[in-house]
């Protein structure tokens, strides 16, 4: 028998402009000479690629890919010594994946357990329980917006989702500080003695086994039914391993906050090395990327420039990845992970909100030139890509606390463990980010009008669930072109705002969210009264599906969040029109 420490976790790798679905998946298996046989459609695959050894464990990848066909399918793979069988399912060529959208897998406290008014899997029971027919509980009822995609997929045999996009935070790192106690030590010294404690190759040692060790304890932890079993655990290690996933990092991958704490807390030695074995886990674990193919991060030392800002050396992606043909599609000349991926009438930029985060930069100068030269250029002429889907881990459009961001300010907000002085930092509307923020949107109107192309923003990190436009006042134009829609969607395991306090803050955010943001002369931002609600914000629990009309040339994307309530799930349905030509 074949004992799986951790996975199967699937990864989408591109490959869709050529007519292949290109997907990989990663399991953890004790490192011996013989690695199991991975089959696909009853076809052995190729020797895996050994990603990382560590621990007597050794991460495998094995290469699923699949040729598109005129018809989509539902494939097979299995586990040589594992009685389980595994299915995920490839869209036709050129069709539009249906996709789901979640963020937050975890707890940044570990007493939030306490606060769900449902058990820890329940969004995720019901999301797989929408993908699959086949994992059902014998009693489950559908509610009438289920019954509508019951015919084209669970009639067929097929499941709903192509692809699940992870927009951040699938793994909570916040516990480190209790687990480790030299780090629990760390966190009463006085603020100079931390900002030169010096991280020994003991301490080295143990939190880098940590990053590590920490994804087999949340990726399949111990409470999940053993594969093979016929009680099945409808977890993230379910759904992993049933859709393909495209994964992005935010701060708890890291741990909370990271990159909106002081420039010389971010700076110091304790910080740095966590950081290094964060980003080298992401890079094995989330991105399925070979531990000796990442490059160090060196900042740059050929221009005078603040300190505060960690300006990286670009990294040529390309040539670093160039003898892998599952390397993800990085873009070249940037020292982070953003990447895109085109699928036929849909264009999915994923872009990395925190290698380069400081408290007044969200992505250094080298990522905006690489970013926009791919919205400039990259994005498939022939057929066209219809909607641009922009993945930013923390929202574009929310309602601005300008009041707390000035507390903030004059109080302090340096400790490791305060929340939400980070939290604040973090978003695009503070105001040390504003122009930034302002570049962005302008990069994503000037692409949906040379593009003529849709472009909507997936967000997690805050959660709630809520829809925000920013839209162009200087113009008559009605084609689509100048309104931006964002689709907020935290969080899939998270509570969300349920103490009395948070209720509280939600209450504020509701009556913030009614008052228009005016970024400049010719545009402004609003939050929109949630879709079936009477709320702008709400404090539930979500996953969010999205899925375009069936005409395989992109219609209308069809936005569905899923909210928990106490003894149900509700709908909130959204259509976006593409851009009208002409």
């Amino acid at each position: 028998m074949t004992k799986l420490y951790l996975g199967p976790v699937l990864s989408f790798r591109g490959g869709a402009e050529q007519g292949e679905w290109k997907v990989s998946a990663m399991i953890g298996v004790s490192d011996t000479e013989f690695f199991p046989v991975v089959r696909v459609d009853g076809v052995a695959t190729d020797a895996p690629k050994i990603l990382l050894r560590h621990g007597g464990k050794a991460y495998l990848r094995y290469d699923l890919s699949c040729k598109q066909q005129a018809q989509e399918r539902r494939v097979e793979y299995r586990i040589d010594g594992v009685d389980e069988v595994w299915h995920f399912t490839v869209p036709a060529k050129g069709q539009a994946p249906r996709m789901v959208y979640v963020s937050c897998n975890g707890f940044s406290d570990a007493n939030g357990i306490r606060k769900l008014i449902k058990g820890e899997n329940a969004v995720w029971e019901d999301l797989l329980c929408n993908h699959d027919k086949t994992v059902r509980p014998p009693r489950y009822q559908l509610d009438k917006e289920q019954l509508w995609h019951e015919e084209r997929t669970h009639d067929k045999g097929l499941q709903r989702f192509h692809l699940m996009v992870m927009g951040g935070d699938q793994i909570y790192f916040d516990p480190i500080w209790e687990d480790i106690k030299l780090l629990k030590k760390w966190i009463g010294l006085p603020r100079k003695e931390q900002l030169k404690y010096k991280v020994n190759a003991q301490l080295e040692k143990v939190i880098g086994d940590y990053y590590i060790n920490f994804y087999l304890s949340r990726w399949l932890p111990s409470n999940h039914a053993p594969w093979g079993s016929s009680n099945k655990t409808l977890d993230s290690a379910h759904g992993m391993a049933r859709i393909p996933t495209v994964m992005m990092w935010d701060d708890h991958d890291i741990f909370d906050g990271w990159g909106s704490h002081s420039p010389e807390m971010q700076r110091c030695p304790l910080f740095q090395r966590m950081f290094y074995h964060a980003r080298r886990a992401f890079w094995v674990f989330q991105m399925q990327q070979a531990e000796e193919q990442l490059p160090e991060l060196k900042l740059r030392t050929d221009i005078n420039m603040r300190i505060d800002d960690p300006i990286f050396e670009p990294i040529e992606w390309s040539k670093v990845l160039k003898s892998d043909k599952l390397a993800l599609p990085l873009f070249d000349n940037q020292p982070g992970f953003s990447f895109a991926h085109s699928i036929g009438p849909v264009s999915l930029l994923v872009a990395d909100l925190r290698t380069e985060r400081s408290h007044e930069q969200i992505m250094g100068p080298a990522t905006w030139h690489s970013m926009q030269k791919w919205l400039a250029s990259g994005i498939p002429e022939a057929g066209g890509s219809r909607h641009l889907l922009f993945v930013s881990s923390v929202p574009v459009m929310h309602p601005k606390l300008s009041l707390a961001e000035l507390l903030m300010d004059n109080l302090g907000y340096d400790h490791v463990l305060d929340s939400s002085a980070d939290d604040l930092k973090d978003h695009w509307t503070n105001d040390d980010h504003e122009g930034e923020r302002k570049r962005l949107i302008e990069t994503l109107f000037r692409t949906a009008q040379e593009k003529q192309m849709r472009v909507t923003v997936l967000s997690g990190d805050v959660h709630v669930a809520a829809w925000g436009v920013v839209s162009r006042t200087d113009t008559d134009c009605c084609d689509g072109s100048t309104q931006i829609q964002q689709l907020t969607s935290s969080a899939v395991v998270h509570p969300s705002l349920v103490s009395v306090m948070e209720r509280l803050f939600c209450q504020m955010l509701n009556s913030l969210a009614k008052k228009k943001q005016k970024l400049d002369g010719c545009t402004e931002a609003e939050m929109m009264l949630f879709p079936a609600s009477n709320r702008y914000v709400v404090a539930a629990r979500n996953w969010l599906a999205l899925e375009l009309d069936e005409d395989m040339k992109g219609g209308k994307l069809w936005a569905s969040w899923r909210c928990e309530t106490k003894d149900a799930f509700t709908n909130h349905l959204l259509a976006i029109e593409p851009v009208k030509n002409g």
